[in-house]
């Protein structure tokens, strides 16, 4: 699935962070197994939050950082740095939630600074604390360099696959070595499994013996991993948008080209009742438009600021990015006004970036948090295709990709004749890459922990509802779910209903009967 970025303004260009310092604590923890890499240094860590520099972050948001090891497995080979972020509880806190706003490439920072204001009810109880996960936003960030556009548009022409497929994964694969080359020591280290591990160290490190959590999107994949590694620090735990444990890259790709088709559709049957809508009035027409639109700017991509060009194809990922929320339409429309009207790309580069800044490199790869200047202009979707194809372990063989390119092709085109190539070649990029771990799909399940709060709904154009009932059903008597009536990417931003229902749980531990449901917006 895609990331889920929050709904917010584009971030500004500079609106990065800058962490204070980390202290130790004097009390020890036991020593670890023998059999055990010994983490105890990593978890007697205490976060020291100070001011957020560097970024035009509201007053009362502090910022911190947190050290984890390159490597779990061997602790010396290491270490990165975690950019955190927090608000205050406004009474006498009991601890904090720990919040994931999805992606996978969230940088989580960013989305607390600039969408944090949903959220501030959880501060009746808790101080919020979000991060940034490893090789995301200021943790290490990963990119596949400037080489990877012109690779990528190669993948992207279905003129070439079909005139010369093993020509373009060979081209896949050598944006792979770029990515590699790109990223630093900690792209071999990226992925769920390890980041939950992350999350267990900063729990210790802000204080709280339980994990008490709030997962969007990808944020549930990684709720879920951790409830399966540390079943025993699980506190109050919800999951909202939730994702597939089981389904291989390529039928999540069908299913998110589906959705988010029909969210460009709902789009679209707003924007043309508005005379301003730069696709006309006639829906029908419209959606022929928008086809066009991406099909020209493939066959002739528009300059930008950066002396860089923006493709169809970068077109369609940040439609997708924007079509997650409602409240981002209006802003989607002058966006593709501007670019329609003027080939001005800064607005729906906004969505496609984040609005980070142009790219930096950092290429030694000292593991320390990186300034605003370097933080990859790819980072979003560096990170997004890195952390996917390490979560899955599917790697089918370049003929096997082959044999079946023209049945995937098909599907993904009958699924949305917009997202149907972007999603495809998504699932393509995981060729030439490391095989991904088998642990989510092989050990997460039959969860062991506090009942946790699932929340799915109907309308998700990013994680159908059967993810939430398939996921329920494999977590096993933990998992509570929630019902949301309702259309839109997630539920707690949009659902009276489910915030509520939420909030009631996080604050005071009151969980609704599983199967209990809310209405649509229009009935709240």
């Amino acid at each position: 699935m895609l990331g889920k970025l929050w709904k917010r303004p584009a971030l500004r260009r500079c609106a990065v962070i800058s962490a204070a310092g980390l202290a130790v604590l004097a009390v020890g923890l036991p020593a670890a197994d023998d059999d055990e890499p010994d983490l105890t240094r990593f978890y007697r860590q205490k976060v020291s939050w100070g001011k957020c520099e560097g970024m035009d972050a509201p007053k009362d948001l502090q910022c911190g950082k947190v050290t984890v090891p390159l490597d779990y497995a061997d602790p010396a080979a290491g270490t990165l740095e975690l950019a955190l972020a927090r608000y205050r509880a406004t009474g006498e806190s009991r601890g904090s939630v720990l919040l994931n706003f999805g992606g996978p490439g969230g940088a989580g920072v960013d989305q607390l600074a600039y969408g944090g204001k949903d959220f501030m009810s959880l501060t009746n109880g808790y101080d919020l604390v979000t991060f940034d996960p490893r090789g995301v936003g200021r943790s290490s960030p990963v990119s596949c360099g400037d080489s990877s556009e012109e690779t990528a548009d190669s993948a992207d022409d279905s003129t070439e696959l079909d005139a010369d497929p093993q020509a373009v994964l060979a081209e896949i694969r050598a944006t792979a070595a770029a990515c590699a080359k790109h990223s630093g020591p900690v792209l071999p280290h990226i992925g769920t499994v390890n980041v939950s591990r992350d999350l267990d160290v900063m729990r210790q490190a802000v204080g709280d013996k339980k994990l008490n959590y709030l997962g969007f999107s990808y944020g549930t994949r990684l709720g879920a991993v951790y409830a399966t590694q540390f079943p025993d620090q699980v506190g109050r735990m919800v999951l909202d948008g939730v994702d597939t444990l089981t389904e291989p890259l390529t039928e999540q790709g069908v299913a998110g080209a589906a959705g988010q088709q029909t969210a460009l559709d709902d789009f679209i049957d707003w924007c043309t009742k508005d005379i301003g809508c730069p696709f006309g009035q006639d829906p029908r027409t419209a959606r022929t438009e928008v086809v066009r639109l991406v099909e020209s700017m493939d066959e002739d991509p528009v300059p930008t600021d950066f002396g860089d060009v923006f493709t169809g194809q970068d077109l369609v990922g940040a439609i997708g990015q924007a079509l997650y929320s409602e409240d981002l339409w209006p802003e989607l429309q002058r966006a593709l006004t501007s670019l329609v009207e003027d080939g001005d790309t800064r607005g729906v580069m906004g969505f496609a970036t984040g609005g980070l800044a142009a790219p930096g490199r950092d290429e030694d790869g000292d593991g320390g948090l990186v300034d605003a200047e370097d933080v990859p202009l790819d980072n979003l979707p560096a990170a997004l295709m890195a952390i996917n194809c390490a979560d899955d372990p599917d790697r089918p063989t370049a003929e096997d990709i082959t044999r079946n390119l023209d049945r995937l092709r098909a599907e993904y085109e009958r699924a949305s004749p917009v997202f149907g190539r972007y999603r495809l070649t998504e699932v393509l990029m995981c060729y030439g890459r490391p095989k991904g771990t088998d642990f989510i799909r092989e050990k997460v399940k039959d969860v062991d922990a506090p009942k946790m709060l699932l929340v799915g709904t109907r309308g998700d154009p990013a994680t159908p509802y059967r993810w939430t009932v398939e996921t329920a059903r494999r977590l096993g008597p933990s998992a509570v779910v929630l019902d949301n009536r309702d259309e839109g990417h997630t539920g707690y931003a949009s659902s009276r209903c489910v915030h509520g229902k939420v909030d009631a749980f996080l604050l005071y531990g009151s969980l609704p009967a599983s199967g209990s449901s809310c209405g649509s917006a229009e009935d709240e």
